[in-house]
Formats: C-alpha cells, sequence, structure tokens
C-alpha cells in the first residue's frame, strides 16, 4: 500500500522529505487538489506523474504530455517533481512554462500533443495546489479516470518503464496570444477594466484585450501568489466590488474579472452591477443564436430556468439541455452533443467551432462578451441585461462540510426532499413539483422557484444556489427553507456568504 500519512505523524524533518505523502481526499470528481505540505509533498506529487503516465499507458494514450504551472511561490517545483515522475513512466514532457490553463489546453492542439497536466489551484486560496488532467483533447479527466488514477497512486501500482524525456517550449505564451489575436479587430475601443485578482492572468489577458481593439484599464495585474487584495475568483463579491468601483471610477462599459488560472471570467456591466455568469450565458446565447438559429446550449444545473423559457431563444431554435455541474461533465457533454457552447454559473464557458476549441478559456469568454456589444451598436451591457425576462438569484454559497462527510450529507438531504415530495409537504407554501437529482438535489416549486444543493467538486464544502422568477423575497425565502434542512445535520458549517 502507497503511504498516505499526514504530516504530524513524520517524526523529523527528514521522514517528512524522504517518504512519499498524498491525502487521498485530493483526488477529487475532475481534478486534484491538495494543500501543500499538509496534505501532499513533492515525493506525494512525484508518485502523481508516475501514477498519470501508468494511467496514460493503460488507457492507451501515447505517453506524451503538456505541463505548465500558475504563479504561485511553490509551483514551478510542483510541476518539476509531477514531470520527475511522468519521465520515470516513460513520458515525453512538453513544458510551456507560466501558463493560465487554457493555455496548456491550447497547446496540447498547437503541439499535437494528446494529454496535459496543468499544476494550479485555480482560484483557491494561497497554499493549495493541484492538477488538471486529460487525454483526449479538448477534454479533461472525469471521476472514472480519477478514481482509477487514485488506485494506482494509492497502491502504488506503477509501470516505470523509463524512457521518458524532457522538452522546454520557449516563449510558448506567444503562440496562444498570436491564436487568440488572429481574428478582426473590434469595431471601435470598446472601455474595459481587466481584473485579474494578482492571479496568473494578470501576465495575458490586458495584453490580449488590447491586441483585438479594446481600451484596457488592466486592475490587480501584477503577478503576486499572497492575492493581496481579494481572491482571483469572478464568484468572490470582494472580486466584484472592486470591479464595481473601478468600472464606476472609469467610466467603462463593462469590468471583466479572470479567475487565478484564467478559465474563468466573470461580468460587471456598465452601472456596476454584477451580472451571474448563467445570465452573462443567456446574453451569448442569444446573441449567438441569431447568428447560428437551431444551436444546442449545455448549462448546468445550478444555472438560471431561462435557457428553456426566454421567448427570444425559443424563437431562434435554441435547444438547452441541462447536465451535470463541473468543467469536465459539462466539457463532455458539449462535445458529446455538438453544442454551439456550453455554460456553467461558476462562469466556465465552452465554446465550440467556429468560436473555440471545446475547451473552458476566460479570454476566450471575455472575446465572446465583447464581440456580443460590438454587434450590438447603441446598446450598453446593463440595457442588454435588462431585456432579459426578470429573475432574483443568488451567487454561489459554500457552507463548510468535510470532504470525508460532504457527500454522506448530500444523500440524506436528497432523501429528506424526496420524502418531503412523496409525503405532499409543502416547502414555505408552495408545492414540490419537481425534484433533479443528476447532481445532488434541485428542488422546483409550484411557482417556478428553485433551490440547488450539491457537495462541491473541488473543496471541502456543499454548493447552494436558490432563484426565483417571482420577487427577491421569495427567493430569500427558498434559500431559508434550504438552508433548514441543510441545519438538521450538524456537519454543515458556515457559509462563505449569503444573500
Amino acid at each position: 500500500m502507497f503511504p498516505t500519512p499526514a504530516p504530524k505523524l513524520f517524526k523529523n524533518t527528514y521522514d517528512f522529505e524522504s517518504k512519499p505523502m498524498v491525502k487521498p481526499t485530493g483526488f477529487r470528481e475532475y481534478d486534484a487538489r491538495w494543500l501543500f505540505g499538509d496534505e501532499i509533498n513533492l515525493m506525494g506529487v512525484q508518485a502523481l506523474g508516475m501514477g498519470l503516465g501508468t494511467l496514460l499507458g493503460e488507457m492507451g494514450v501515447k505517453r506524451e504530455i503538456v505541463t505548465g504551472h500558475d504563479y504561485r511561490s511553490y509551483s514551478s517545483s510542483i510541476k518539476l517533481a509531477l514531470a520527475t515522475g511522468l519521465m520515470a513512466a516513460g513520458c515525453k514532457v512538453h513544458d510551456i512554462g507560466l501558463a493560465v490553463t487554457p493555455m496548456a489546453y491550447f497547446a496540447q492542439f498547437d503541439l499535437d500533443v494528446p494529454a496535459v497536466a496543468m499544476v494550479t489551484a485555480s482560484h483557491n486560496e494561497n497554499g493549495w495546489t493541484g492538477v488538471k488532467m486529460g487525454a483526449a483533447r479538448p477534454l479533461t479527466f472525469g471521476p472514472d479516470e480519477m478514481t482509477r488514477l487514485k488506485e494506482i497512486v494509492l497502491k502504488a501500482a506503477f509501470d516505470l518503464s523509463g524512457g521518458g524525456s524532457y522538452v522546454f517550449h520557449e516563449n510558448f505564451p506567444a503562440r496562444y496570444i498570436a491564436d487568440m489575436t488572429n481574428r478582426p479587430k473590434l469595431s471601435r475601443p470598446i472601455k474595459v477594466i481587466a481584473a485579474c485578482g494578482n492571479g496568473t492572468a494578470g501576465a495575458f489577458a490586458p495584453k490580449v484585450l488590447e491586441l483585438i481593439g479594446a481600451d484596457v484599464i488592466p486592475m490587480d495585474a501584477e503577478l503576486d501568489y499572497t492575492f493581496p487584495r481579494y481572491n482571483p475568483n469572478p464568484e468572490d463579491l470582494k472580486m466584484l466590488h472592486a470591479i464595481r468601483d473601478a468600472v464606476l471610477e472609469h467610466g467603462a462599459e463593462v469590468g471583466l474579472g479572470f479567475d487565478g488560472d484564467g478559465d474563468r471570467c466573470g461580468v460587471v456591466d456598465d452601472t456596476g452591477d454584477e451580472i451571474f455568469a448563467d445570465k452573462v450565458g443567456v446574453m451569448l446565447a442569444r446573441d449567438l443564436s441569431a447568428l447560428h438559429p437551431g444551436s444546442t446550449f449545455v448549462v448546468d444545473v445550478k444555472s438560471t430556468g431561462l435557457f428553456a423559457t426566454d421567448p427570444v431563444l425559443i424563437a431562434n431554435g435554441v435547444k438547452a439541455d441541462y447536465w451535470k455541474t463541473g468543467h469536465s461533465y459539462i466539457k463532455r457533454r458539449v462535445n458529446a452533443l455538438s453544442a454551439l457552447a456550453g455554460f456553467e454559473k461558476s462562469g466556465h464557458y465552452f465554446f465550440n467551432a467556429p468560436i473555440g476549441r471545446g475547451y473552458d478559456d476566460g479570454l476566450v469568454s471575455a472575446l465572446a462578451i465583447l464581440d456580443m456589444l460590438d454587434r450590438n451598436p447603441g446598446k450598453k451591457m446593463s440595457e442588454l441585461k435588462l431585456a432579459l425576462p426578470k429573475t432574483w438569484g443568488s451567487p454561489t454559497m459554500s457552507p463548510h462540510c468535510d470532504d470525508e462527510v460532504k457527500y454522506g450529507v448530500i444523500d440524506k438531504v436528497v432523501k429528506r426532499f424526496e420524502d418531503k415530495k412523496a409525503k405532499g409537504e409543502a416547502l414555505d407554501g408552495h408545492a414540490i413539483i419537481d425534484l433533479v437529482t443528476v447532481n445532488g438535489v434541485r428542488v422546483v416549486t409550484d411557482d417556478g422557484t428553485w433551490g440547488l444543493v450539491r457537495a462541491s467538486s473541488n473543496k471541502p464544502e456543499l454548493v447552494v444556489v436558490v432563484e426565483s422568477p417571482v420577487s427577491e423575497a421569495r427567493m430569500r425565502e427558498m434559500f431559508h427553507a434550504v438552508d433548514g434542512v441543510l441545519r438538521e445535520n450538524p456537519e454543515v458549517g458556515a457559509y462563505n456568504q449569503t444573500i
């Protein structure tokens, strides 16, 4: 059995540095994340590389892989430990250096390499590390691959055939930037705030937006892994409020907020109001379906019901497909259905040709938003938002729940709502008319108000979202009803934010 002790079990520094450590819960549904030093060490990362190389062999995939790293103090050393393990398992490693995650996905196509292992903890707080992996571009691993990888690593069932090699691709970001900007320029210089939260996207996003003709005001674009002002997460209220202030100060037409590894983009309109990512998705679907009638759009279960009910989308022949939350799930569904795009409430967007290559890239999303504004001269972002049917929705709220127990809690919550529906019990005076249990539980009442509870796939948290087409008060009632069921479980802790 491969050893997986916690650091406190090591008697001295020598043991800590000479024995691999990999906490099993770091293997999540579609990527891997650990607290570096507490849950994984460099030898554990090396073992992860050996396991990934072994898995590629089992899958019949050529043992050739792209890797890059985000801007954290320890990410480069983690990437090199991972590369050492991959080479021991016979892989040719293509290192693209400092990168946003979508740059690594792009490299799979540009370098004609089948697999990817991007070292990033995305928007997680400093101290976290992780790896986003895939072996069939543009897809990333799902639960089956992650479960098998976990088995290989924890059992040390490695195929160390050797014969690996390493190549570093100098100035690879220039190739990514050239690909992003090889397109017509905007017809006018749209003034945009490019907020990067001191994350890795700061090295690339402002430059790309400038090159396509935007009037860019960079914000927190200096790389600083301590994230001194706020976490680079476009769902974080501190980041959104900072973007709001900058939009109002500079009179910008739109504020764009990029997450830590650059695969998501949040939006603040010209009035300083946040537009939740699912509503931005509806706006983009309206714009794109006018150009491509009859298109299919995949959306996650956390998203607004407008994809199925918006009269403009219905008139454009749009087919809406609600699917499991998670970038790996939505990406696969977009690929399987040949959908034009997929949208997650978290801000992961997946555009197929002619817009993108099927993977999530915050810059591709930003360009699609600016193109939408460019195609609607005279209309502000706030006006495009107000043209949507009115609903009241919450941000994504995340009460703490330990990784070891969170799925069991969700099972109990699902059962509780199933019992309520079976018994005909009302929820704040409204009948439960539907339960969607493809990913946690989405409770829908007779007035169209709904609430979702699911387990987070990448942190020790649950995820709660509510929306109502009736009123803000009704939305808040649904939140309190859902939270009341959650509070029956003492394992559920405090929220990161609430409405």
